[in-house]
């Protein structure tokens, strides 16, 4: 009885089908592709399984899931700093990913439904099977990734869109899919054309808007000096006080540094982690920082002669790197640190570079910073000052370049105005965003409101009398609640000041409203049609750029170079507070282009940047039918005096 009991319970309970989790089966799938028939590089994307999670929601419900990345070359060169694009395309929020890093330098967890590259860490690159004998675990290597996707039930599979091989010089077909596996097998590019013969140990310098260059320049069994170098590319590109940060992916930490220091320095992490443990000798209180991604910041220029942090070239700039074009000695910055490792990786020849590299700085443009690729060795200048170099232990190459994240919004805005039109178009609405208290009532939405000129001079919270007052002058309908503000630091306002047969001129006037003052400031206008004929800029340095024919930079006069930031007025109970200003009139030919036509669009620039970072336009230009309608205006009094003087006589 208690035999049939048993029988009965183990019937049922097979037959029960599981609500909440699902897995791969052999059963259920179809065994996985042989990759014996690709002769170059074979990807392979299974999902493992899935569960729901909580909390329950019906129209977007989340799930967990497991899938198994798999790359592995069968061809007869050596795949160097392998990366994979995967079409993630459910909402995905990658959790972890093992023997891989994300190519953008964002670290796990991190939202990767839009598709994310996939570069190999630790194990970069791929050998061939013919220099192994076939060992796979040097040819091939496997990224568990686990995660949560939404909306995907699991019954199905959650596809990712495609995979594909990011590396140049290949050609991928479309994936094939076979059960809960996606595979494809990416061929050499025969029309590929590259200057990088195979038997070259390291991959190239490339390059990018910004380069860092992590050199270690002097190793021991249980530490390293490394020199970190960034250097400005990019000729519309800087950097203000810039903050560098990476991630330690094996325990090591910072104990000391010249040319730069932590934006934290703590050791707490080492004296109650595995570090404390291994040093226990060692004293903690003279380390510098042990998180595992630590933040640093370059040192005042005050600091450039300290012995013990500073004397080291290139640094101790407040973090300031500017275009080449401005100063191409300070284009460039530098630092030096000892970096203590952890075991196993204690001998000389065992170094590895951080990960997830990212910088930023004040009202600068957004970077994105790849992986670290080995390079060939960087050299150095002897610094006994003899006619040699010195070469680095081993070097990588970090490039960034210029974003624009998702959802970010400009820091600086512009405004438009013209001799021919008494009303200035002001900054957008939000332009810079808008405010995070609901209290305040405005429009978000609503356009910005036409203010007269002397409204520019005033802060935006002092602008609601005028800009009533104005609407109603000009018999203009003012929205209900009124626009919120632009919420820049930094503003700029583009007059049109004249425009005649043979050239025309403009005024620029850049505010500050910002408690940060800018030296070595710059800014840069890109007049598409009109650039060429450029002719001077009086109170202001400006030229155009070299090698771009549309783009005109601008920066102060020597010794003038300085935006102050936004200040009291005389008597602040009475007066607003002043903006930080800096002007200059700007003259152009037509000679050569006859067909400018600055009224209609080609006298406005259709970007502008202040310190690298590009501001938010008006969508819309002055016109000029207020000129034509008080010329009419006016010639219809002229015209009816000369009548009434004819008829006196």
């Amino acid at each position: 009885m208690a035999l049939n009991l048993n029988l009965l319970f183990l019937i049922l309970f097979s037959t029960v089908p599981s609500a909440i989790s699902q897995t791969s089966t052999s059963a259920d799938e179809a065994p996985a592709p042989a990759a014996s028939a690709c002769n170059g590089i074979f990807l392979s994307y299974q999902y493992e399984g899935g569960t729901q999670l909580k909390p329950t929601v019906p129209t977007n419900q989340p799930y967990r899931f497991e899938s198994t990345l798999s790359i592995q070359n069968n061809g007869v060169d050596e795949l160097k700093s392998w990366k994979v694009f995967v079409g993630f395309a459910n909402d995905e929020l990658l959790v972890s990913a093992s023997n891989a890093i994300l190519a953008d330098g964002t670290s796990l967890p991190a939202k990767v439904g839009n598709g994310t590259v996939f570069a190999g860490y630790p194990m970069t690159d791929l050998k061939t099977p013919i220099e192994t004998a076939g060992d796979s675990t040097q040819t091939s290597v496997q990224v568990k990734l686990l995660g949560t996707q939404f909306g995907v039930p699991l019954k199905d599979v959650p596809w990712p869109s495609n995979i594909t091989l990011a590396n140049d010089g290949f050609v991928c077909p479309r994936t094939t899919k076979e059960g809960s596996v996606m595979y494809l097998c990416c061929t050499k590019d025969e029309k590929f054309k590259t200057n990088i013969t195979v038997e070259e140990e390291f991959l190239p310098r490339r390059n990018g808007d910004l380069t860092i260059m992590y050199d270690v320049i002097r190793t021991y069994s249980s530490n390293y000096w490394a020199q970190v170098t960034i250097e400005n590319h990019n000729p519309l590109g800087r950097l203000d006080n810039w903050k560098l940060s990476w991630d330690w992916m094996k325990d090591e930490f910072i104990y000391t540094m010249k040319g730069a220091y932590p934006y934290v320095v703590d050791s707490s992490d080492c004296i109650f982690g595995p570090q404390g443990t291994y040093y226990s000798d060692l004293d903690f209180a003279n380390v510098l920082n042990c998180e595992r991604r630590p933040t640093i910041i370059d040192l005042p220029p005050t600091k450039f002669n300290d012995t013990s942090l500073g004397l080291k070239p290139y640094c101790c700039r407040n973090g300031t790197i500017l275009p080449p074009w401005m100063d191409p000695s300070k284009s460039t910055s530098a630092f030096q640190m000892q970096v203590f490792k952890m075991p196993p990786d204690l001998n000389r020849s065992e170094l590895s570079p951080p990960q997830n590299w990212k910088i930023n700085g004040t009202l600068n443009p957004d970077y994105q910073c790849g992986p670290p690729v080995r390079v060939s060795p960087s050299q150095f200048p002897d610094t006994s000052g003899l006619p040699s170099n010195s070469t680095a232990v081993a070097s990588w190459q970090v490039v960034c370049n210029i974003t624009q994240p998702k959802g970010a919004s400009p820091r600086c805005c512009v405004s438009f105005s013209a001799y021919y039109n008494d009303s200035v178009i002001p900054c957008n609405t939000c332009a810079c965003g808008c405010p995070s208290n609901t209290a305040r009532t405005c429009s978000r939405t609503a356009p910005a409101v036409l203010l007269p000129p002397e409204a520019l001079l005033i802060p935006f919270d002092n602008r609601s009398a005028m800009a009533r007052a104005w609407s109603s002058l000009k018999h203009l309908t003012v929205p209900n609640p009124m626009p919120c503000g632009d919420n820049c630091g930094v503003s700029i306002n583009w007059h049109v000041y004249t425009d005649y047969t043979r050239g025309w001129s403009a005024r620029i006037t850049i505010f500050n409203w910002d408690e940060i003052s800018f030296a070595d400031w710059f800014a840069a206008v890109q007049l598409d049609n009109a650039a060429a004929g450029f002719e001077a800029m009086y109170s202001l340095n400006g030229s155009s750029l070299e090698g771009v024919n549309n783009t005109i930079t601008m920066q102060g006069l020597s010794g003038l170079n300085y935006l102050v930031a936004e200040t009291d007025a005389a008597d602040p109970t009475k007066n607003p507070r002043v903006p930080g200003k800096q002007q200059s009139v700007i003259s152009f030919t037509k000679k050569g282009i006859p067909a400018v036509n600055v009224a209609a669009g080609d006298g406005f620039p259709t970007k502008v940047f202040f310190n690298g970072e590009e501001c938010s336009l008006p969508k819309i230009f002055p016109t000029s039918n207020s000129n034509r309608k008080g010329s009419a205006t006016i010639f219809s009094v002229l015209l009816a005096a000369i009548l009434f003087m004819l008829m006196k006589q």
